[in-house]
């Protein structure tokens, strides 16, 4: 993992946005429990090129295809810890080949972000969207540590914890990484209204703490209504003076009862929210679920004539 003292995320403006919508996009079945994790096994070639779509798309960071795996989630399936791990380096080197396959024709710099979702990922049943977890403190920061432990022997920038549903597993990500001090990265929520992430705390207090974490380079927002997103900006900006990131969904909603997405998503329309985002003082934007190369390509047109916030 690149040091801490030597990782410099002033020019990273740009995520990239959903990969699990790319990927069924091009053929691949992410039906089972590990989600986009499948691929590894079946089809790792589209997951490196989903990367590069990326990247051509005008992204400046690439987020591995590793949100849903974790020695749990394996186990489920009768595969052993080491099956985990293997996934979560080669979820890296796979971005990493992409990086390179992006560099023959652009020296633009370009970050790798350890995609690692939350407790609630690993359960598939939506609960990383109210945080209601039946485990301990101790088997939240366990969960968490394990994974940071593969992660720091390999090439990426930094992790995005993401989808963070509680200030209770904040607490924990924070304590699992005080175990492996060479790792850092943000750490983002999911939030159900205005002020509060998913849980139900307010979206100020998890920042308030986070910005006394030393590993914790940015704090954020993600998979979250693009219309909620400019005032937990504001929410943001008054508990913490980390850089901000935000990468909200698509805007679509998902029916439970009939196993489809309903409503439709402008990818213009989410460049120029884009733009509102980074004037209230995000400085790292991209997309979740349901977001495509069409709406990174939007926001880096929209974000391209403004300086960067800090």
């Amino acid at each position: 993992m690149t040091p801490y003292d030597q990782l410099d995320i002033t020019k990273l403006r740009i995520l990239d946005g959903g990969m699990a919508t790319e990927l069924e996009r091009h053929g691949c079945n992410i039906s089972g429990p590990l989600w986009s994790a499948h691929v590894f096994a079946d089809s790792p070639w589209t997951i490196e090129d989903v990367h590069l779509n990326y990247l051509e798309a005008g992204a400046d960071c690439i987020l591995t295809a590793s949100y849903q795996v974790s020695a749990m989630g394996y186990a489920e399936l009768g595969q052993p810890p080491e099956a985990a791990a293997d996934a979560l380096r080669q979820s890296v080197d796979l971005a990493v080949t992409a990086r390179e396959r992006y560099r023959k024709v652009s020296s633009r710099p370009v970050w790798i972000g350890v995609s690692l979702g939350p407790y609630g990922a690993v359960l598939h049943n939506g609960s990383e969207y109210h945080g209601n977890y039946d485990v301990s403190f101790a088997d939240l920061v366990r969960f968490h540590a394990e994974r940071l432990a593969v992660i720091e022997t390999t090439e990426a920038d930094f992790v995005a914890l993401e989808s963070v549903p509680s200030l209770e597993e904040a607490e924990a990500i924070v304590e699992a990484l005080h175990q492996h001090p060479d790792v850092h990265g943000w750490a983002s929520f999911t939030c159900k209204d205005e002020e509060h992430v998913s849980h139900g705390e307010q979206l100020a207090r998890c920042a308030e703490f986070l910005d006394k974490q030393k590993q914790i380079i940015a704090v954020g927002v993600n998979c979250t209504q693009p219309r909620l997103i400019l005032p937990l900006i504001g929410e943001l900006k008054r508990a913490t003076r980390k850089p901000l990131v935000v990468y909200p969904n698509s805007g679509e909603g998902w029916d439970a009862e009939h196993h489809c997405w309903t409503g439709a998503s402008d990818a213009g329309d989410f460049g120029r929210l884009a733009r509102e985002w980074a004037e209230a003082g995000a400085q790292i934007i991209g997309g979740c679920c349901r977001t495509r190369p069409g709406h990174i390509r939007a926001i880096r047109e929209s974000l391209s004539e403004i300086p960067a916030a800090h």
